[in-house]
């Protein structure tokens, strides 16, 4: 047996948490930049407001008391490491699927199941302020179901029947209630479907939920993909994914940025590549990784009127590295040799690739004379260990100027909220 447990509306519920005077209200999050809706509360939602839409088409709404807030990933990282841990109570072993969603297994969990879940819901709800849905079932396509029935009994009463609500256990029902429910359920909402393959099912007269899980399993290969077999296996009950104990170390690692103000000149755009560099760097070394290639770029808004540009270059490194004093190096020097000037940049981004693990090595015959390869990997650790103690930026390369002061090429977030739970200077003051 898995759980599904998913924070409600996490982005949106993590600032009320902090902040009481927002429950209840409409609330949305905007994007970098304050460009367009990324989370919403259920208030806002009934006030017609759609995922993504840009923020110049609903920023009229303010004046109806929507409320549109700056993205503080801090803070929902923060507030997500203390919804996790609670979670983790569920069962023996837990797989962090996003920010707001992880699975757990049941494995060798006994007693109600349902009411463990109700009381570790309860308890995230009491000590963080974040509502959560949890489903209960034999596989994770299937909990993933039952979470979905869950949250919107909840949210939406008449929708599926309200004993589902918050807390929804297919493991307990008869096989006739779980295709009922199956049955209410279009067939673009299981996950693993999506939009453009649910529009083709539909135009095979597949509609449901149901529909799916009652298709022949090798047919449905031939037909579309064995992604969308294993789909309706789970559905049927049989388990194909297993619980991901660590996530696979990635593959590639890109550190992107939409700038506040567009950028004209090579040395701030040197400052934020540098930044990006070092960013990404940091998340190498967090997977005991090295990369093998740098890859860097930077384009002109496709939106602003004028001249048009847009370069990249792959800068490959002679070794393997997570060092970000080389990373930040050769992503300068790739920028420094596109760069044109006379333009208005408007995006750049660094890109690590050819990963590998640091275990292995990569050795050269000593054939000509060169300096000593340094080995900083010790000064690496030192350098993450005090930023993620005092602060991101606390010890920095030189190249990403001063982090102290406000640079022309930083995010727009003149709506953020403050690190409440990260930062001692931000820490809510509660007065007599």
């Amino acid at each position: 047996m898995y759980a599904l447990l998913d924070a409600n509306n996490f982005y949106a519920s993590c600032e009320a948490a902090l902040r009481p005077s927002l429950i209840g209200r409409p609330v949305c999050v905007l994007s970098n930049n304050d460009g367009c809706v990324i989370a919403r509360s259920e208030a806002s939602k009934a006030m017609g407001v759609k995922m993504g839409q840009p923020y110049f088409e609903v920023r009229h709404l303010e004046a109806e008391g929507l409320v549109f807030l700056s993205p503080n990933f801090t803070l929902y990282g923060s507030m997500s490491d203390r919804v996790m841990s609670l979670a983790a109570a569920l069962g023996p072993s837990m797989e962090r699927y996003s920010i707001d969603e992880a699975f757990v297994s049941l494995h060798g969990v006994r007693g109600d199941q349902t009411k463990r879940a109700r009381a570790i819901r309860a308890r995230i709800l009491q000590w963080t302020g974040i509502a959560c849905g949890v489903g209960i079932a034999q596989t994770k396509t299937l909990s993933k179901f039952a979470n979905h029935v869950a949250k919107q009994a909840d949210r939406k009463p008449g929708s599926y029947p309200s004993e589902h609500a918050q807390v929804c256990n297919l493991g307990v029902l008869s096989r006739a209630d779980v295709e009922e429910l199956l049955a209410a359920t279009e067939v673009a909402e299981v996950w693993g479907v999506g939009r453009r393959i649910g529009e083709q099912l539909r135009a095979d007269g597949v509609m449901t939920a149901l529909d799916l899980a009652r298709l022949d399993p090798a047919i449905v290969r031939r037909r579309w993909s064995v992604v969308l077999e294993r789909t309706v296996r789970e559905l049927q009950g049989e388990s194909c994914i297993e619980l991901e104990d660590a996530p696979p170390a990635k593959r590639e690692i890109a550190v992107t940025r939409s700038f506040g103000h567009p950028v004209t000149d090579v040395e701030p755009l040197v400052e934020a590549v540098s930044t990006f560099a070092s960013r990404a760097a940091e998340k190498l070394r967090k997977q005991s990784s090295v990369a093998g290639l740098v890859h860097v770029f930077a384009h002109t808004s496709p939106f602003r009127p004028g001249p048009r540009w847009a370069r990249s270059l792959s800068v490959p490194l002679r070794r393997p590295t997570a060092d970000t004093a080389e990373i930040t190096e050769a992503a300068v020097m790739g920028l420094r040799l596109m760069f044109e000037p006379g333009y208005m940049l408007a995006k750049a981004g660094v890109m690590l690739c050819d990963l590998s693990s640091e275990l292995h090595q990569q050795c050269e015959l000593d054939l000509e004379v060169e300096a000593p390869v340094r080995d900083r990997s010790k000064l690496m650790k030192a350098m993450d260990q005090l930023n993620t103690r005092y602060g991101r930026g606390t010890l920095q390369v030189a190249a990403m100027g001063q982090q102290n002061q406000l640079q022309a090429w930083q995010m727009r977030q003149e709506r953020r909220t403050p690190h409440y739970t990260t930062d001692w200077r931000q820490i809510p003051i509660a007065r007599a």
